[in-house]
């Protein structure tokens, strides 16, 4: 029998008062628990103690919300296991004190779900003092979406000024002095630590002058005024480091080609263990993703991208973008840029990047895994259908396996499972079939390196996006809707504890590698597209892929994976250029002076058209 405050039994009746958490008596198997509140405790419920059932500690479970000026307020109520007791006959007999008897108590908890940014800055101090201590760190990583700097930290040290002496700080108790001055300094020192850049506001700096000042009154010679003044101190070496940073990086470059020789002749892929290529993008793409500044991914922020005057938006973010799209790149060119290679060579290529892949995925790297198998089913290179003839089949196994990861069914589901059972583990679960995981033993590189993840940060990005749109930012009364942050604070969570993964990584860069990565010709889609028909003529490759489509086939279409708006956009491409080829058709026969482009533009698109 679970008893907790504020509850009513028939007609309301009191039972009596409860001003300490104890147990009055346990018999037929009946647990009955007293609230700590200061009102009476009453009956809420039964609860029956089966042993075979374990009891679930710490759930908690929403009862109501309360209401005050400027904010809305959710109540639940939480298990808390107390301590396991056991009778000493258990304990002479050798039985394990789980086994014993378990006491809780239910706390009732307080947590904020919307309200002004006063009152969001007030609950700061409230909540670490209190029982909603992730409020604090929820709160530093979303308040940009609603707030700025400035806003917040005058609030906090307007609100809590009361620190330095005066009238106020004098009707304090000495303990409730020093208890508000070490959670402000913790507060403070949370913020200046996990989000420094909030104060890069170059060249003024004004908000962390502003900082500095109040510590050097309110905590004058503290370890927190010192950490802000050496903040200050290296925010400026910064300053001068990045108006020099182009100089470096041309002194860099030209270093490099003098190191490795102006005429020298580049490296061939097929000289690269793929298990090199495999550390080398890695290595790359942890330092990116390490970098990356995880509010940054915020659907608010993430979204407005593409507006004008917001080019320099997520640097960090755009940093990860560019490298995916460099990888991609460099598997599309290898592929394509030699038009004199016979398709069984060319199919060397596709199988040496289809090993790259592999190791990808072993290192767990599927930013990397993705981008390779993105570019290998292009339609540039998906439509050599006599290269990858040539392919083995057991490359084409893996291909197939590899390329289920990111299958779009149920949201990418497959994807999401594998990133949350890997996602902290030593080493990659590398069978996406478990039945041929318990047929086949694969190798693993060394045993004794944990490796960490590196994500498709795409995945992330496209689920705070949909929560930004789906939740709002604001509710009835204008109070900011801080439920929506904690939702999204979840996602955000995922990403630092994956940063963190990466420090595992531990791999030395190749500088014959970064020659010839920096030396792979770009492809755009069009020149891409150019070659492909250049080695193999449109007329052969659409009656190939439309006997293709008749057959089972091998390889699922790469329209096939792509998103809903991605294949609309395409099909919408589709029928304005299938118009654009009916009407040139239609011509009259006078219009000898346009009719021949226009002809042999239709001939192209046709084949096009059955090629797609």
């Amino acid at each position: 029998m679970v008893l907790a405050a504020g509850c009513e039994l028939g007609s309301g009746s009191v039972m009596f008062d409860a001003s300490v958490w104890r147990i009055r008596s346990i018999r037929d198997s009946v647990r009955l628990e007293i609230s700590d509140e200061p009102s009476p405790a009453v009956l809420n419920r039964f609860t029956h103690l089966d042993p075979d059932t374990p009891h679930l500690e710490n759930a908690s479970q929403e009862i109501g919300e309360e209401v005050e000026d400027g904010a809305v307020f959710s109540i639940s109520l939480r298990k808390v296991q107390m301590y396991q007791s056991s009778s000493k006959s258990q304990r002479w007999m050798g039985v394990d004190s789980d086994s014993g008897l378990s006491l809780y108590e239910t706390c009732k908890l307080r947590t904020i779900k919307a309200g002004t940014l006063e009152r969001l800055v007030e609950y700061m101090v409230t909540a670490f003092r209190g029982n909603d201590s992730t409020y604090v760190t929820i709160f530093l990583c979303t308040y940009r979406t609603f707030a700025t700097t400035k806003q917040v930290l005058d609030l906090l040290l307007n609100r809590y000024a009361k620190l330095q002496p005066g009238a106020e700080a004098r009707r304090m108790t000495p303990d409730e002095r020093t208890e508000l001055r070490n959670t402000v300094s913790s507060i403070l020192g949370a913020w200046l630590d996990q989000y420094s850049e909030d104060f890069w506001k170059p060249p003024d700096y004004s908000c962390l002058r502003r900082l500095i000042h109040y510590l050097q009154l309110s905590f004058p010679g503290s370890d927190l005024e010192r950490r802000a003044c050496n903040l200050l101190s290296q925010f400026h070496r910064r300053l001068q480091q990045e108006s020099d940073r182009d100089v470096l990086d041309q002194c860099c470059a030209f270093a490099l080609l003098q190191e490795n020789g102006f005429h020298e002749e580049r490296p061939d892929f097929l000289n690269f263990d793929p298990t090199v290529v495999a550390e080398q993008f890695t290595l790359m793409d942890a330092e990116l993703f390490k970098r990356v500044v995880p509010y940054h991914c915020l659907g608010s922020i993430w979204s407005q991208r593409d507006k004008k005057g917001k080019e320099h938006l997520a640097p960090t973010i755009r940093a990860t973008v560019s490298q995916f799209n460099r990888v991609t790149n460099c598997v599309i060119s290898t592929c394509l840029s030699d038009r004199t290679l016979k398709p069984a060579h060319r199919a060397r290529i596709l199988e040496h990047w289809i090993q790259v892949a592999r190791e990808c995925r072993i290192l767990k790297n599927f930013s990397s895994l993705r981008a390779i198998l993105s570019a290998l089913q292009c339609n540039p290179v998906h439509r050599l259908k006599k290269t990858w003839d040539e392919v083995s089949r057991e490359n084409i196994r893996i291909f197939q396996e590899l390329s289920e990861i990111f299958s779009d069914e149920n949201n990418h589901s497959l994807s999401r499972e594998l990133l949350i059972k890997e996602g902290t583990s030593k080493f990659a679960t590398l069978e996406i079939n478990p039945k041929r995981a318990q047929k086949r033993q694969q190798p693993q590189r060394d045993l004794t390196v944990m490796q960490g993840t590196i994500p498709y940060l795409g995945t992330f990005l496209t689920d705070l996006v949909m929560m930004d749109t789906a939740m709002k930012d604001y509710l009835d009364g204008g109070l900011i809707n801080f439920e929506k942050r904690r939702k999204e604070f979840e996602v955000i969570a995922q990403i630092k504890l994956l940063q963190l993964a990466c420090n595992n990584y531990n791999f030395k860069r190749v500088a014959g590698f970064s020659v010839w990565l920096s030396g792979v010709e770009k492809l755009s889609e069009a020149e891409s597209y150019s070659q492909s028909c250049e080695i193999e003529p449109l007329s052969e490759s659409a009656s190939n892929t439309l006997r293709a489509k008749k057959s089972s086939g091998i390889m699922k279409r790469w329209s096939d994976r792509q998103p809903v708006g991605f294949r609309r956009s395409r099909m919408q491409w589709i029928w304005k250029l299938s118009l654009q080829v009916l009407r040139s058709a239609a011509l009259p026969a006078g219009s000898e002076r346009v009719t021949g482009r226009r002809r042999r533009l239709s001939q192209c698109d046709v084949c096009r058209l059955q090629q797609l």
